[in-house]
């Protein structure tokens, strides 16, 4: 298969010189979508998970019986050139998104929903998909997606640094309060040598503190920013005066490039807040690490549940659409996503795939424990229609509060009339997709 070689050698060079190019993305210049071919796009910003893809690619190649080229791009520069291909017309025939994009190409009538599809596919079985993920990927009461993993927030735990200091690894079965979390990363820093925890100075990390302490980023109705609300703030003082006061996290040289997987895996931090996700990545840790369940706040422990999923964009049609349908079929599959879970890459999407994400690490069963309710707690990710703008502002003032510029109160009080157009815009959106389905 000459074609197989050829992709297989580009897929390499991408993984390698980070360029974000599979052999679709160098195609698609050269004419559009390779006929016939089973073109699809996902991110990829490390050796390992680009391996994932490769492996999916020839699982796609094995069942479908026809070339299999993805575009592997960056996490970062993922929804910038999923933008632009989609309103160019030169997506391939099944794309990844994110789930806090979703309602944001749904709204826009970016992709097409699969109702239909699923409807008239006996052999498809929606119900082998976790209640969470199925949420993540519909808008509006409609299937856009289908979904190839789910998870929540966890905390990644060196075991090699608290057995050096003479503490015992935390409950695998009861999170810890929030006091007993920060006590332990204050007991566990010594700077500039050792730090109690690490993570992202970012919304999508805070989110998590703020659910588990009874509060959101926006009100019930999404008419407005809740971020000002007494538990919202409880949540923001605390993760950031663990940043400022405690001073329990390795110091925030550039809100560019930090990262708290690069911090964790110098083998010098406590614990990491991160999703399953990085497990593929933490496998290469030089310590003993496992993972517990995300401290509870005054609410419980409520982590954020994100997803991801496969969707078709709008406008195919005959034989281009028959073939998305298969692909995104083949993409979600069991025995797709088999590979996808023993990698550890994240936890699958499907309960008939979950048997194939399992240890290391030894603690890696209370993922699918917390989503089905048996341990611990999650709230799933709830975003707007123009989340990547809230995304956006969000990041703009509150990482200055983790640098000490800005208080949590001037910081959020900056911020909330902007959100509060933010959260209109979002309403409009909304109507307008609604007038769009009638």
């Amino acid at each position: 298969m000459p074609h197989r070689l050829a992709r297989r050698d580009l897929l390499k060079l991408a993984g390698i010189t980070g360029l974000g190019l599979g052999a679709s993305g160098l195609l698609s210049g050269c004419g559009g979508r390779p006929e016939g071919a089973a073109t699809w796009s996902m991110w990829s910003s490390s050796a390992a998970e680009t391996q994932v893809w490769s492996d999916f690619s020839d699982y796609v190649e094995q069942q479908m019986g026809v070339a299999s080229i993805p575009t592997l791009t960056p996490s970062g520069g993922y929804p910038t050139k999923l933008d632009l291909q989609l309103v160019s017309g030169t997506a391939g025939l099944v794309t990844a998104v994110n789930g806090w994009l979703l309602p944001t190409y749904a709204a826009r009538g970016a992709h097409r929903p699969l109702d239909d599809l699923i409807a008239a596919d006996p052999e498809f079985d929606l119900d082998d998909f976790y209640p969470d993920i199925r949420a993540i990927s519909s808008f509006g009461g409609r299937t856009y997606a289908v979904g190839f993993d789910v998870a929540p927030n966890v905390l990644y735990v060196n075991k090699t640094l608290l057995a050096e200091q003479g503490i015992d690894l935390p409950s695998p079965t009861e999170p810890m309060p929030w006091a007993r979390f920060r006590e332990l990363a204050i007991a566990l820093s010594a700077p500039p040598d050792r730090y109690g925890f690490t993570c992202a100075p970012s919304i999508d990390d805070l989110v998590s503190w703020i659910y588990s302490a009874g509060g959101d980023v926006m009100n019930a109705d999404a008419t407005a920013s809740a971020l000002g609300t007494p538990e919202a703030m409880e949540a923001l003082d605390f993760v950031i005066g663990l940043f400022v006061r405690d001073r329990v996290t390795p110091p925030i040289t550039n809100l560019v490039t930090v990262s708290a997987l690069s911090n964790f895996l110098e083998g010098n931090v406590a614990f990491m807040q991160n999703g399953p996700w990085q497990v593929v990545n933490v496998r290469k840790a030089e310590f003993d690490w496992d993972i517990v369940p995300f401290p509870a706040g005054p609410a419980g422990s409520k982590p954020r549940v994100s997803g991801s999923s496969f969707a078709i964009p709008a406008g195919l049609e005959g034989a281009d659409l028959e073939l998305a349908w298969t692909l995104l079929k083949t993409l979600t599959s069991t025995g797709a996503l088999d590979i996808y879970a023993r990698a550890g890459r994240n936890n699958p999407a499907r309960f008939s795939a979950g048997s194939a994400f399992r240890p290391p690490p030894d603690n890696l069963g209370i993922v699918q424990q917390i989503l089905a309710g048996e341990l611990a707690g999650g709230h799933p990710f709830e975003v707007t229609t123009n989340w990547n703008q809230v995304r956006q502002l969000l990041g703009q003032d509150l990482p200055r509060s983790f640098l000490g510029q800005l208080t949590v109160a001037e910081a959020v009080a900056g911020l909330t009339p902007r959100l509060d157009v933010l959260m209109t815009q979002h309403q409009e959106n909304v109507r307008q997709a609604a007038q769009r389905r009638q």
